[in-house]
């Protein structure tokens, strides 16, 4: 049985660095399970490439959304008609979310910061998202930099790249009152774009150190979704088989 194609949702890039990261990542994609025609698709050509699939001759398809946090996962509904009565049979899962195989990529960035500025002693840090409406959003990144701190035994702040307080540079100057003077900042964007730019500036203006790339194409992240086309996959199989 053929497997379901997959699908990896990404938000509208900025430019060539966002393009670049869906393709990157849907090779590791392939490479990892060559039994699966992963394509790239973004939410103004989403229907596009499902609509190619289709023409392939694909006749279940799994859209996973490459979202972490801040961005709205009703984005996607409206990119993805899966009330389609003809056509191919299409699940949506869950987004990538903030999970937590993210911090051990994003520990590999940080690295790479530290080395470029030769930097060898920290701290504190701050770990700077893209900051939602949503409370619920705001919180898991909360969570995920006291998990991230504690993981390296350091104070660390959350910040956001929005208009969500507090600000990244409000983030390291709050770190500097208190005496530090060795921060990092932890940029958790999945792609380059504008915001994630505009972060890794203020933090520098404020004092930071380092300030880590985007995460990336990275075989965690492939894994990551990987593991999201599974449960997908799950809900396209006929109910009766799904229930044994």
């Amino acid at each position: 049985m053929t497997a379901p194609a997959l699908v990896v949702l990404s938000p509208n890039p900025e430019d060539a660095r966002g393009a670049r990261v869906a393709i990157e990542l849907c090779a590791q994609i392939r490479t990892i399970r060559p039994d699966i025609d992963a394509q790239p698709a973004f939410l103004h050509d989403a229907q596009t490439v499902i609509d190619h699939l289709a023409d392939a001759g694909h006749t279940e398809i799994v859209v996973v959304p490459a979202l972490l946090a801040g961005e709205s996962p009703d984005v996607v509904s409206d990119a993805v008609d899966t009330g389609r009565s003809s056509g191919p049979t299409i699940a949506v899962t869950e987004p990538l979310g903030l999970d937590s195989s993210l911090l051990r990529v994003l520990d590999q960035r940080m690295r790479e910061a530290l080395s470029r500025q030769r930097i060898r002693e920290l701290d504190a840090l701050v770990l700077a998202g893209t900051g939602s409406s949503n409370s619920a959003i705001n919180s898991a990144l909360a969570r995920a930099a006291r998990i991230w701190g504690k993981r390296h035994h350091l104070p660390t702040i959350a910040a956001f790249g929005t208009h969500v307080p507090p600000a990244v540079s409000e983030a390291v100057r709050s770190h500097r009152i208190d005496g530090r003077r060795h921060i990092a900042v932890g940029r958790l964007f999945l792609s380059p774009g504008s915001l994630s730019d505009r972060v890794g500036e203020l933090a520098i203006e404020a004092g930071a150190v380092a300030v880590s790339q985007p995460l990336g194409a990275h075989e965690e992240i492939a894994q990551l979704a990987l593991t999201r086309y599974g449960v997908g996959s799950l809900q396209l199989l006929p109910l009766d088989f799904a229930a044994l």
